[in-house]
């Protein structure tokens, strides 16, 4: 009978061995000596590389979150500069003259008979898409 009055026949433990893989109890019942004290070291590096990787996950993230930031500010100072130039455009045809307008894109058209053509075929397009979008 072992000295801690428990009965495991066939069984021989050494202190220390069982468990090392993180598990606890797995033969020997009641007495198995050296499950907790190993678990506990197995743990103790198993939280210092956890330790490691989340810190090391925790950077990339870092990393990762500034490059979004430095993304997005950059899409916000162009969409900016694109909507400061429509809004220059749109000021600009509200006090223009219509029979100017019509002078400018008369003249378009004989300097660049093509990509009129091509432009005019293209509103068109899309305004028949609205139009018929609407039925």
């Amino acid at each position: 009978m072992p000295e801690n009055g428990t009965i495991n026949e066939g069984t021989t433990r050494t202190p220390g061995t069982t468990g090392s893989t993180g598990t606890t109890g797995t033969t020997g019942g009641a007495g198995s000596m050296g499950s907790t004290g190993s678990t506990g070291s197995s743990l103790g590096t198993t939280g210092s590389t956890g330790t490691g990787t989340a810190t090391a996950l925790s950077q990339t993230a870092k990393e990762y979150g500034q490059k979004v930031s430095d993304a997005a500010t950059q899409a916000k100072d162009y969409v900016s500069d694109k909507l400061s130039v429509a809004g220059d455009k749109i000021k600009e045809l509200q006090n223009a003259d219509l029979g100017e307008i019509a002078e400018n894109a008369k003249e378009y058209a004989r300097q660049k008979p093509g990509q009129a053509l091509l432009i005019s075929a293209a509103v068109g397009m899309v305004l028949g898409l609205i139009i018929r979008g609407r039925r």
